[in-house]
């Protein structure tokens, strides 16, 4: 299993929650706040296509295709994914056309699952995010396989919505059983 963190706090809500989700379960974890990855240069038309770039980018993304299953964890953030987690996604448009990568070749039948933390009614506000998550993996092959939305917005608030902890150990019991 691979973990996409797109949280800037360190062990806040949304990091809190995906760790009860994969508590005792084999991980491997980046954090993109960690991370330096440049905006996208969109290049798609340009006679020489993407030019490489010196960032941490494609070591995240090959490390990621080396996993079956993978969780996107981000808080919502103006009600959308993080900047983080937008910025390594909308880099996508440079993998695809990367023939090294195999991109697209092994995105195809990969799990997803997407874990959201937010303060404003997430449970329903974070749903268009869902939504778009859910046509980026359809876009690449794979399948949303399930979602918590958790609300909290102080730090350690998550703990207390109950439903999202509920629905996390539930996943986790099924993590840990695949």
């Amino acid at each position: 299993m691979f973990i996409i963190h797109g949280s800037s706090r360190e062990n806040g809500n949304t990091e809190q929650l995906t760790n009860l989700i994969t508590k005792d379960v084999a991980k491997t974890e980046v954090q993109l706040r960690h991370k330096h990855i440049k905006a996208i240069n969109d290049q798609r038309h340009e006679p020489n296509g993407f030019q490489p770039i010196d960032d941490d980018y494609e070591e995240i993304v090959r490390e990621m295709l080396e996993h079956d299953t993978i969780i996107f964890s981000t808080p919502l953030y103006w009600y959308g994914m993080s900047g983080y987690m937008k910025n390594f996604i909308d880099r996508w448009s440079q993998s695809l056309r990367n023939k090294d990568l195999q991109f697209a070749e092994k995105m195809k039948n990969k799990k997803m699952y997407v874990v959201i933390v937010g303060g404003d009614q997430p449970k329903i506000k974070a749903l268009p995010l869902i939504l778009q998550f859910k046509h980026i993996f359809e876009f690449v092959g794979a399948t949303l396989e399930g979602h918590i939305i958790g609300t909290g917005n102080s730090p350690g608030a998550i703990l207390e919505d109950q439903l999202a902890i509920q629905q996390a150990q539930l996943l986790n019991t099924t993590l840990k059983n695949k």
